[in-house]
């Protein structure tokens, strides 16, 4: 079968943005001016549960009015394919932005018009600068009281290190927001009224605008004088990107013509150089078909961004693999979940094709997979194709192995995709079946859960034998666990949460250890000398070899490596895994017959659990970086409440009429905070809340720690 759609004629992009800056609002638009749907459903309109916006269906979505799982829908404008995923805006959800962004060509960014930059922004752009993301801005909710596009032009140059430049003009704000004007063609693009089937009007950009339109804020009045100054801009800035356009225009006084311009915006937006600036009002429907115009002008086709990277096995990248139906195919798997048709795993296929009952290799694990249903998502509905190509995005039906991250190719042309990197979990609670009976089939449920959230972790205490679920935070959890009564059918319980609580050693200290056992017959011999000191913060765990002259033969290594791997896991202070640190094996010795790899792991362990405890073992804590938005009137009690958490404040920052206070915070003060917030503001601050770093835990503080453990420890043995 044929291509069908012209690979420099698609695009991948994502929405992202801070969580309620109007993303889902702007993708039912997108779907609705593309011909994908005849009606519009706003957020406020589903919380009753019998309605849903296209790409927040699931049930958790609609009661609380958020994105929680990003959707995959396409359309197509001006004869290009646009796939199109929404991602979540909630900092518990950023493990969906990550994904997406691996997979994703370029992005639209959507700011809240009043609140500018937010938490949730900035998180995302790092996102997108480490995956090397182009990019576009939308300043939306330009209708709303407080609404101000140059404040926010501003803080995506100063909060986000960006290079803005705007590509439109607000006309008027607030009621009185009317359109924008187009820098590129100069045009004024003038809306009669907020129906979604209103047309716009074209206007040449005149001295008299702001009276012909009736724009009487002195600083709309403004901004609309200053269109030249913004014009001026916008020409010097796309006039680097072209030496000849640049050359006409120094020595002739040639001025380019909107279509080099669009040209050279796309240049500088496809390397970073820039990032054009959209604004509008997605809810008054006003500016989304240029925002998409913007996607077709700017944002890359796979053609445009550089080939997928290929690593070896410890990751580093060995070669490339192009963007072309004609290379071997390979693919990356960037999302499951568990839908009503199975699980669904979702793939960027990078190169080759793939067609419906084909055998195709999972590179990351060793295993073959045979291709069933192939679908394309349209948000919840899925629709069966029968191959697919470079560039695609689509789904595949119930694989067996495969999980997010791992790649799929030619067997006969084995490859492993550059893998994503995922945030370690900073929150804990236990988790058990709420009827005793359904415990079999909650532990199924739950194993599904954790297979499609790289973000969430599975273990069992080994001394209370409880399940304990690890996430991003109280919602993250929250979330899977209703979920699994709306996908699985079963109820969960859930206990107190727990802060993930890491111990690590603060001098070096050489351990050595002789494992001896004789029980008649062959006995047990290790002994080894291991070198323990501490590492930066974040380094994790390091192991290194350095005997000499066989005193350890190579083949007991590993062992005494596994050894510590193990051990470290159940720190000395109070059971968390020891982190941070490098152990060196320097010396040694074996028996002919009594060594063996058993006796070298078990020497490794107890030299671990003598030696940290002479190298002054300490506790760590996760720490967080909490943005809480107050009005100016609570500013007094909102800075105290940090400071009685063992907070320290780091800024302060205008957020439209309100303040934002950003300030670090060990996360075992956070919980319960929302209450406490909410009743000393009446309601009115909010906060997001995103892990920072661990630090060390003051000694009172550690001391209460430890003790609890060791007590919660006696009771269980009692």
């Amino acid at each position: 079968m044929a291509r069908t759609t012209p690979l420099s004629d698609i695009r991948n992009i994502g929405i992202i943005a801070h969580v309620d800056a109007g993303k889902t609002t702007t993708t039912e638009r997108i779907l609705y001016y593309t011909g994908r749907k005849h009606t519009i459903i706003d957020i406020h309109d589903t919380k009753d549960l019998k309605t849903s916006t296209t790409t927040d269906y699931l049930e958790q979505e609609q009661k609380r009015g958020i994105t929680i799982q990003s959707a995959a829908v396409s359309a197509f404008w001006r004869d290009k394919k646009i796939n199109l995923i929404d991602t979540p805006g909630h900092v518990d959800f950023t493990i969906e932005v990550n994904r997406s962004l691996r997979v994703l060509d370029g992005a639209v960014v959507v700011f809240d018009g009043v609140a500018g930059v937010e938490p949730q922004s900035e998180t995302n752009w790092r996102l997108a600068d480490n995956y090397g993301v182009p990019r576009i801005c939308y300043v939306n909710k330009m209708d709303r009281s407080g609404a101000n596009f140059l404040r926010c032009v501003d803080m995506i140059k100063k909060r986000l290190g960006a290079r803005p430049l705007p590509v439109q003009i607000p006309i008027g704000s607030e009621d009185n927001f009317k359109g924008m004007v187009d820098l590129v063609e100069m045009k004024a693009l003038v809306w009669e009224s907020d129906d979604k089937d209103a047309d716009w009007k074209v206007l040449d950009v005149t001295p008299d605008l702001a009276a012909k339109l009736h724009i009487t804020v002195p600083s709309d009045v403004k901004l609309l004088g200053s269109v030249a100054q913004f014009r001026t801009e916008l020409v010097d800035t796309c006039l680097e990107q072209d030496d000849e356009a640049m050359e006409a225009f120094l020595t002739h006084g040639t001025m380019p013509t909107a279509d080099i311009l669009r040209a050279c915006l796309r240049k500088g937006t496809l390397n970073s150089a820039f990032t054009p600036v959209l604004c509008g009002s997605s809810y008054k429907n006003k500016g989304v078909q240029q925002v998409l115009d913007a996607v077709v002008d700017y944002l890359p086709a796979p053609t445009d961004v550089p080939s997928i990277k290929t690593v070896d096995a410890d990751g580093h990248p060995i070669g490339e693999r192009k963007t072309s139906d004609d290379e071997p195919f390979s693919a990356l798997a960037f999302k499951v979940i568990n839908d009503i048709y199975g699980a669904l795993t979702f793939i960027r296929v990078y190169s080759g094709v793939l067609t419906k009952g084909a055998s195709v290799m999972n590179s990351t694990r060793g295993k073959r997979e045979k291709i069933g249903r192939m679908v394309e998502m349209f948000a919840k509905e899925a629709n069966p194709v029968e191959e697919a190509r470079a560039g695609d995005i689509i789904a595949l039906v119930s694989l067996a192995d495969t999980e997010t991250g791992d790649t799929l190719c030619d067997a006969a042309h084995e490859v492993v995709l550059e893998r994503m990197r995922f945030p370690e979990p900073v929150i804990s609670v236990s988790v058990k079946s709420k009827v005793k009976a359904e415990q079999e089939k909650f532990g199924t449920a739950l194993g599904k859960m954790v297979r499609a959230d790289p973000s969430l972790h599975l273990e069992t205490d080994r001394e209370t034998g409880q399940t304990i679920l690890r996430g991003m935070g109280e919602l993250h959890l929250e979330v899977t666990l209703d979920r699994m009564r709306t996908e699985f059918g079963v109820e969960g319980v859930m206990g107190e949460p727990q802060v993930a609580y890491r111990e690590t050693i603060t001098k070096k200290i050489t351990e050595q250890y002789i494992h001896k056992k004789q029980t008649g017959g062959s006995g047990q011999f290790a002994e080894v000398w291991i070198v323990f000191e501490p590492l930066e913060r974040s380094t994790g765990f390091q192991f290194v070899d350095e005997t000499v002259g066989g005193s350890v033969p190579r083949e007991f290594v590993p062992s005494v490596e596994k050894g510590l791997k193990v051990q470290k896991e159940d720190g000395v202070l109070a059971h968390y895994p020891t982190v941070d640190f490098k152990a060196t094996l320097i010396d040694g010795s074996f028996h002919d017959v009594d060594s063996n790899a058993m006796t070298f792991e078990i020497a490794a362990k107890a030299a671990f659990r003598e030696g940290i405890r002479k190298a002054a073992p300490i506790l760590l804590e996760p720490v967080m970086k909490v943005e809480t938005v107050t009005p100016g009137d609570y500013l007094g009690d909102v800075i105290g409440d940090i400071n009685r958490r063992r907070g320290s404040v780091q800024d302060q920052l205008e957020r439209g009429t309100n303040i934002a206070v950003v300030a670090i915070v060990p996360l075992s003060e956070m919980f319960g905070y929302i209450g406490q917030l909410r009743g000393m503001t009446s309601g009115r601050a909010s906060y997001t809340m995103e892990f920072s770093h661990y630090e060390p835990v003051p000694r009172n503080v550690a001391d209460e720690v430890i003790a609890e453990v060791a007590k919660a420890k006696a009771a269980l043995t009692a």
